[in-house]
């Protein structure tokens, strides 16, 4: 046990040492510096940032547990994530650098108007505090937890061993928080980047070996005869993410989060260029088709090994797998980089609350004379607060019944499509009155609220629920576009110059090769399971 939390500590102070080190000069004292990194962020580094921020346990314990309860549908997520990505290289991300915005409600308030800027904020801001930041330190807790075996080492309850983890995220939080701001974070990201590449397919492999005793392919054929129906990628309509959903509702969450969602979008706003920032989206999209290796197929090994003595809860199964068939001296250098994961999402979440808090609230409601240092300094404290509060919370989050994962993409559903509608209708139509957004907004919130909480009865997925929700707004904010245009129709031509907007030059021939690559992966998994 020393040697594992020796190699923990030593990894986990090397990345922040090494973050700190390299960023120690760069202007982090203006808020374009620390927000947006300076706008200086390069496409490798944002690939980076956005995986990192990206994955963290609410998806390596979350998926796996999916893939151990039920199969390989759970995947539709990272898949899908790679078509979503090309179409914010293509349509989103032109528009957002164009026009120099840091923040996506600059957007909402440029296109519709001010109030409906502060709904949308509202919504953002609500969700990162109330879902967002406690998940992340709930899931990381639950991961490390089952790791370190905090309980059994400590002699600990359940909650406090929960409770030990999250206050040690949080305080390693803040202090990313506090000392260098989004630049620090995507080059701490990029470190972690290599271990994550290294550690996440460690998982598996060691795994399918301990199966096989010692044959990687071995195990993999044995895994996949015993149980052929774990690897079916299409599933079924009770499966959590049935693969009907990639086409509704799935296809519009994967678009929001990718394209619309502060936490993740904002590393690809601070980028130098709009082709550094199109060649980090798209790498980012290479790299998610390999997400179901170490994503869910673990999940399926661990059903595996665990078949004799069942796990009640699904979620467990990843950190008692990784326990499991780790040698002793890899598990203290695989929890870094499962740390740093975690630690990504978590200052990811902290930073963007920050910046839509001090930018769209404090500077223009409270005090519009804010210089930019006060901007960074409150900034830093705004982040503090809410660090603190996650940790408050997130000890109070109970598991669901269909795992963790598919919670978190459920009760997100109550901001994430409904933002997404006012967005991309307002890039794409240019009549409908700021009016009909806020209705839509309400309108959205309360339909699906009433599906959600039982009021409406209905034995649709959610995703699905999402996706005719959508389709009813989009109509509606047509009609009223069409009979009430709006006097103030939004400039979406005019060029600010913030960045050189030149496109990448590959973008295309790559964004065809990742096409491909997602039809042969899904081809890929469903034969094992046809051929078994």
């Amino acid at each position: 046990m020393l040697l594992t939390i020796s190699s923990f500590v030593g990894f986990t102070a090397l990345v922040l040492g090494l973050s700190y080190y390299l960023t120690r000069k760069k202007d982090a004292s203006s808020s374009e510096g620390y927000f947006l990194a300076g706008r200086g962020l390069t496409g490798w580094v944002i690939a980076a940032s956005l995986l990192l921020t990206n994955l963290s346990t609410e998806q390596m314990v979350g998926l796996n547990g999916q893939g151990y309860m039920f199969n390989m549908s759970g995947m539709g997520y990272e898949i899908g994530a790679s078509l979503a990505l090309i179409i914010v290289a293509f349509f989103f991300l032109p528009r957002y650098l164009k026009k120099g915005y840091a923040t996506i409600p600059d957007f909402v308030g440029d296109r519709y108007d001010a109030a409906t800027k502060q709904f949308v904020n509202f919504l953002f801001l609500a969700g990162y505090v109330l879902i967002l930041l406690p998940t992340v330190l709930y899931s990381g807790a639950i991961g490390m937890g089952g790791i370190f075996d905090i309980m059994g080492t400590f002699n600990l309850s359940p909650m406090m061993a929960i409770i030990v983890v999250v206050v040690a995220i949080g305080i390693l939080g803040c202090l990313y928080t506090v000392f260098g701001g989004l630049r620090i974070m995507a080059i701490a990201d990029t470190l972690n980047g290599i271990g994550l590449i290294i550690g996440g397919l460690m998982v598996p492999l060691f795994a399918l070996a301990y199966v096989g005793g010692g044959d990687i392919l071995g195990g993999l054929s044995e895994v996949v005869k015993s149980h052929p129906e774990k690897f079916n990628a299409i599933g079924s309509a009770t499966d959590p993410v049935p693969f009907a959903t990639m086409f509704t509702g799935m296809f519009l969450v994967n678009l929001f989060y990718w394209g619309c969602n502060q936490t993740i979008i904002q590393r690809a706003l601070a980028a130098k260029n709009l082709k550094e920032g199109q060649k980090g989206l798209l790498l980012a999209a290479i790299f998610k088709l390999f997400g179901p290796l170490y994503l869910i197929i673990p999940g399926i090994v661990a059903f595996h090994i665990f078949q004799d003595a069942p796990l009640k809860v699904g979620d467990m199964a990843y950190p008692m797998l990784v326990n499991k068939v780790l040698p002793f001296y890899l598990i203290g250098f695989f929890a870094a980089v499962l740390f740093g994961a975690i630690l990504s999402s978590f200052n990811a979440a902290l930073n963007s609350t920050s910046t839509l808090f001090m930018l769209n609230v404090y500077k223009p409601l409270i005090k519009p004379t804010a210089t930019d240092h006060e901007l960074v300094t409150k900034g830093k404290y705004v982040g503090i607060i809410l660090a603190i509060f996650s940790m408050c919370v997130a000890p109070l989050i109970a598991m669901a019944p269909s795992g963790l994962f598919n919670y978190l993409q459920m009760v997100n559903g109550f901001y994430n499509v409904p933002i997404f509608t006012l967005i991309i209708f307002g890039m794409l139509n240019k009549t409908a009155p700021a009016w009909s957004a806020k209705v839509t907004l309400i309108f959205f919130m309360i339909g699906y609220g009433l599906t959600q909480l039982g009021v409406i009865k209905t034995d649709l997925h959610f995703l699905h629920i999402l996706a005719i929700l959508f389709a009813v707004s989009v109509v509606f904010m047509y009609i009223t576009g069409k009979f009430w245009p709006t006097q103030n129709k939004y400039d979406d031509g005019k060029n600010l110059n913030v960045v050189d907007t030149t496109p990448w030059n590959l973008r295309v021939a790559v964004s065809v090769a990742i096409v491909l690559c997602v039809f042969g992966v899904y081809v890929l998994f469903s034969s094992l399971g046809i051929a078994a």
